[in-house]
């Protein structure tokens, strides 16, 4: 099969650049004519992608890959846009990425198809298995997808093929509870709903506004407005 991969790196906010630095970690695919891989940064985004990210998936969707890839800078309380993006979510922890605790309070819990804990060769990673269960015992999977914890070392190939098979074995469940279709449908609506606010935003911000929002934002400074009256006074005008 072909394979996108769409890797994602944080914007510094100082510098506003990024490393970009996950090719260099893929060396060995270079030269895979199936395989094309595509680094971006966030430039912004507090979600775990990057803004256009999506639009990037549905090109490489377009030019016939088989399968796409999203790696996220990182997922935590707020950093949840890979679940509207992907059918299947895929949360990789390590042995060191702390007690059981933390992954509840991170949120990374509602957000897994599969969890995978990498580096499974090192001290702790049985542990952090029985933890994540016993976490997940808490919760009314009836009728639902649980997800399933699987052990890799990556680096050395080890349980690659058996998350290879958890992964089609969600998208059977998926397709076959329909759960596939709905996700799909929701992406389109959500879709619909960004493009449709970039366009009013676009629309909303005319000269004329940029210079009264120019002129007022002192007054809002100086406690002679609130923010709220600047907004009513920016929409009034035409």
């Amino acid at each position: 099969k072909t394979v996108g991969v769409i890797a994602v790196d944080p914007t510094s906010p100082f510098t506003g650049g990024a490393l970009l630095g996950d090719r260099v970690r893929m060396n060995d695919l270079t030269l895979d004519e199936g395989v094309y891989i595509r680094s971006m940064a966030t430039r912004g985004s507090l979600g775990g992608l990057a803004t256009k990210a999506q639009e990037v998936a549905d090109i490489l969707d377009a030019f016939g890959k088989d399968i796409i890839l999203y790696e996220t800078v990182g997922v935590g309380q707020s950093e949840l846009d890979i679940v509207e993006a992907a059918d299947t979510t895929i949360v990789v922890l390590v042995p060191e990425s702390g007690d059981s605790i933390q992954a509840m309070k991170a949120g990374l819990m509602e957000i897994a198809d599969i969890f995978v804990i990498n580096k499974a060769d090192r001290e702790g990673a049985e542990k952090m298995k029985i933890e994540l269960e016993m976490i997940l015992n808490l919760r009314n999977f009836e009728n639902l997808w649980k997800p399933p914890i699987l052990k890799t070392v990556a680096n050395q190939a080890q349980g690659v093929e058996k998350v290879l098979e958890t992964i089609a074995q969600h998208q059977e469940y998926l397709a076959g509870q329909g759960h596939l279709q709905e996700k799909r449908y929701q992406r389109i609506i959500d879709k619909i709903n960004a493009l449709i606010h970039e366009e009013l935003n676009r629309e909303f911000w005319t000269e004329k506004r940029k210079k009264r929002f120019e002129e007022e934002i002192q007054k809002v400074l100086k406690n002679k407005i609130t923010p709220y009256q600047l907004v009513q006074e920016l929409i009034e005008l035409k």
